[in-house]
């Protein structure tokens, strides 16, 4: 493993100067230090810190090399990138250590990921493998503990999340049906050691995609949420407008039978890059989410500065009348200076002095007076705009980022929309150079998207095509 691991933290050595001096690296979002990251893995309370494993290909802007790099924090806030923790050195993981989870289990942090394995021809075998540690730094790797899949599903067979309720632990697989639609199994064990195979996950979306990635289970409060990330979802209207989406359902788990009795997908984030999410519950019993900010099989502008993607901030989660709800975790507050307020009614398009940048945290509340459509112009430059409205009449909120900088995944549309009724929205904007999550309506909804602006364009609008009142909070970060 060293020379592996040595041969990457090489590569980021070579490619530090061309990668740190590229203007649209972040601010305060998590990064890799050269190449790729992708799906966050094992992410875990583990020693008095927060554990953020990573898919990390430190080589190339692509997905041909998977290692697990390692981020670990005290706050959420501060992160510390530690050296990568498993490469694919091994027969059964030779081809990547895809993605998986960790858990603690007799004071050790064990790590549940899946070994990728092709042969000359492409064809793929899968292993679902385990690694321990006594101190979250170091891991010894013990191997495959389930090999391939249960019959009647490819080799497409990843992603393990693992769970511990009572003396039993229990894992759910991303699957493919060997008619090629996409499903989720079910696994318990006792030692984590020898797994059974409990059954597919039965719901009621028998053809909803052709693999589903990254499943998720737990509860709040009692109340079942299953995530996954459902590949192959034709658009519907406003929905499913990406590549690949990640969602969830409502509904408790049945582990004796493998069912849920839920309710409809809805989808995590209404933006344009926002992939793989993973929970886990903190010492202070909140679960929270963090997801890559990106996606497969698209193209950004960075690659050829030699380094792509990056995670979102960490989310906390609730269920509130019947929705799950997503919040930025309260450690964010962290980093706030600059403090700006204004409060006014608005009737056109609006300035403000020290209202501008391309880091900070902004809470805009807009209500509308007579107004049918309001919004925000950010990242404003010379023929450079991202658009963030509402229509009253439509009942819609829009991103829109077909002025936003460099063009890319134009093939997917410029704009994505949700549906919201309401008088009254708050835009609550988080804008990290390239980055931008936005928490409409206290996380009701979620939009996030990257964008490449020039490093000029840093002007903030605030419109309305009639009365409108307007609050704005902003921080630099």
């Amino acid at each position: 493993m060293f020379s592996l691991i040595k041969k990457a933290m090489d590569e980021v050595e070579n490619k530090k100067n061309m990668v740190e001096k590229d203007y649209h690296r972040l601010s305060y979002h998590l990064m890799a230090p050269s190449g790729l990251i992708n799906d966050p893995n094992g992410f875990s309370y583990y020693d008095g810190k927060y554990h953020l494993f990573y898919q990390w290909n430190p080589f190339e802007c692509n997905h041909s090399t998977k290692f697990w790099g390692h981020f670990t924090s005290k706050d959420l806030v501060s992160w510390e990138n530690l050296l990568p923790v498993l490469a694919p050195e091994d027969w059964y993981d030779k081809n990547g250590c895809y993605s998986g989870s960790a858990i603690e289990k007799d004071g050790q942090l064990i790590l549940f990921y899946t070994g990728n394995v092709k042969d000359d021809y492409g064809n793929r075998e899968s292993y679902q493998c385990l690694a321990i540690s006594d101190n979250g730094e170091d891991f010894e790797k013990l191997g495959p503990v389930i090999v391939n899949q249960p019959e009647g599903y490819t080799r497409h067979f990843r992603d393990p999340k693992i769970w511990k309720e009572g003396e039993v632990y229990y894992a759910v697989i991303g699957a493919q049906r060997e008619n090629l639609t996409g499903a989720a199994a079910l696994y318990s064990s006792g030692d984590m050691k020898n797994w059974n195979f409990l059954g597919e996950i039965k719901t009621n979306l028998e053809n909803f995609g052709y693999m589903w990635e990254c499943p998720d289970y737990f509860e709040i409060k009692g109340e079942g949420v299953f995530i996954f990330s459902p590949q192959g979802i034709p658009p519907e209207g406003d929905r499913y407008n990406n590549i690949y989406q990640s969602g969830y359902v409502l509904g408790n788990l049945d582990l004796e039978k493998a069912t849920i009795n839920h309710g409809v997908f809805h989808e995590l984030d209404r933006g344009f890059d926002f992939y793989a999410p993973q929970t886990m519950i903190d010492e202070k019993g909140r679960r929270i989410m963090v997801a890559w900010g990106g996606l497969p099989e698209v193209s950004y502008p960075t690659e050829d500065k030699g380094w792509v993607h990056c995670l979102t901030m960490p989310r906390e989660l609730e269920i509130i009348d019947g929705k799950l709800v997503q919040r930025p975790v309260e450690e964010m507050k962290k980093l706030r200076r600059d403090f700006v307020q204004i409060e006014e009614r608005i009737s056109g398009k609006k300035t403000y002095p020290g209202i501008e940048g391309d880091s900070f945290e902004m809470i805009c509340r807009m209500k509308s007076i007579e107004a049918d459509e309001f919004g925000i112009n950010l990242r404003v430059g010379k023929n450079e705009k991202t658009t963030l409205k509402y229509n009253r009449l439509e009942k819609k909120v829009t991103l829109d980022r077909s002025n936003s900088g460099e063009i890319f995944a134009e093939e997917y549309g410029t704009t994505r929309k949700c549906p919201i009724d309401s008088s009254e929205i708050t835009f609550h904007i988080f804008m990290d150079k390239s980055m931008i999550e936005v928490f409409i309506n206290n996380g009701r909804e979620v939009f996030t998207a990257r964008i490449f602006p020039d490093e000029k364009s840093q002007g903030i609008e605030f419109f309305s095509d009639s009365e409108a009142e307007i609050s704005i909070k902003k921080w630099n970060i």
